[in-house]
């Protein structure tokens, strides 16, 4: 299971803002299966402000106008407590 993780951490770290391109993003775990899946997450662009949820192991990576407004209300409104304040009240594309 261990090498199955490696692949996820090295993929999740060549990740790049749809937007803007920039590179790393900031990574925010919150739930794990087994010992380091990530299941639910987020990636933070500290550029331009925008956050990509990791729903189900897997990040949503659109750009804003293919994004669900529905669910990624949801998502932060599931998430405040573990997410920055900057992401829940003014993160793009929606904020709470």
């Amino acid at each position: 299971m261990k090498r199955g993780t490696d692949v996820q951490r090295k993929l999740l770290d060549i990740l790049a803002c749809p937007i803007d391109k920039h590179y790393p993003l900031n990574l925010m775990e919150f739930t794990l299966r087994g010992a380091d899946v990530i299941v639910d997450g987020v990636l933070i662009c500290s550029k331009c402000g925008r956050y990509f949820p990791i729903m189900d192991e897997i990040p949503v990576m659109l750009p804003d106008g293919l994004r669900n407004r529905k669910e990624d209300i949801g998502f932060l409104e599931k998430w405040s407590a573990k997410l920055p304040a900057q992401v829940v009240h003014g993160g793009k594309p929606w904020s709470l």
